[in-house]
């Protein structure tokens, strides 16, 4: 009779774990449709190939889910069609974003690298305030020194200008250092010591020790460094204006497509496909490089 009534909790706590775990996979199935529902409207949408009375491509609204017709001629239209005066348009913006992206991605990544190299191996008297300063700055979103940048970049001329959105983007990236900080705290110091005995600088000993034992870390930073500024549209449209569209990044330009001073409700599946466009390199890179990605957070988190 004992070992009856001392096995029914034990079952009662099993079945209650059990209700658990399946409520926990199905709030997050449900929650999976709905975050994916709109991601895959817009994949569908840019391989519609459906007209209105007027003869155009249908707009925003439609009355049905998935298309009646499949095909890539948005794509086509996308490649090959001039806005704003700009001939191949989309493969132009395309490149200002790539070309912005990766000089933001190996100045920032090399910023804030060494930052956190400092900040780890390195005593120096306002080391402490100086941590506890780019924390409470963290805090605040970056858009909110979005007007102060635009009239700096202003007075030195570097509106409009791709090299002015490269030094909005990069100039301030050593303060993100609190990742690379804590993935440097777990490589050994008698490393740093024993190399700093044998005569080498701080530099070779970043460059030539730390660097080469920091991959997981390094391509974390160069995914961060690299999604920001080929996603981010706030600070790309203050800084480019309305001027120059050739200068555009993909995010203004696309934004232009809907509600600029040309725009078009019927371009909104040329707009769809520029999503997909935008969003496939972003994907892939994190697909590729996902397991450095997810030791490069982990060991920074850990530790920091």
């Amino acid at each position: 009779m004992m070992t009856e009534t001392s096995k029914k909790p034990t079952l009662g706590l099993k079945a209650k774990k059990r209700i658990g775990v399946i409520s926990t996979y199905v709030v997050l199935t449900i929650l999976s449709i709905i975050w994916i529902i709109p991601i895959l409207w817009i994949i569908l949408h840019s391989f519609r190939e459906e007209y209105n009375a007027s003869g155009d491509f249908v707009g925003i609204v439609v009355s049905h889910y998935f298309p009646k017709s499949y095909g890539v001629e948005n794509y086509r239209l996308l490649f090959t069609a001039s806005y704003y005066g700009v001939q191949n348009a989309f493969i132009k913006w395309w490149t200002n974003t790539l070309i912005v992206a990766v000089f933001c991605c190996l100045i920032s990544t090399f910023l804030v690298l060494s930052v956190g190299y400092c900040m780890s191996k390195l005593r120096f008297k306002m080391r402490k305030p100086f941590m506890n300063l780019s924390m409470v700055l963290g805090l605040f979103p970056g858009f909110m020194s979005m007007v102060a940048i635009y009239y700096l970049l202003k007075a030195i001329g570097l509106t409009q200008n791709l090299f002015g959105l490269i030094l909005a983007y990069s100039a301030g990236a050593g303060m993100g250092f609190q990742v690379p900080k804590g993935f440097f705290d777990v490589i050994p110091s008698s490393l740093v010591e024993s190399a700093k005995l044998d005569g080498c600088s701080n530099f070779k000993i970043f460059i030539r020790i730390i660097l080469p034992l920091s991959k997981p870390i390094i391509i974390y930073q160069l995914l961060m460094a690299f999604t920001g500024p080929w996603m981010d549209f706030i600070f790309a449209k203050v800084i480019m204006g309305d001027m120059n569209p050739d200068k555009w990044t993909v995010s203004v330009g696309l934004y232009s497509l809907l509600f600029g001073p040309q725009a078009d409700t019927s371009l909104f599946s040329q707009f769809a496909a520029g999503c997909v466009c935008v969003g496939v390199p972003i994907v892939l890179l994190f697909m590729f490089l996902q397991k450095y990605y997810v030791e490069g957070v982990t060991a920074g988190a850990v530790k920091g």
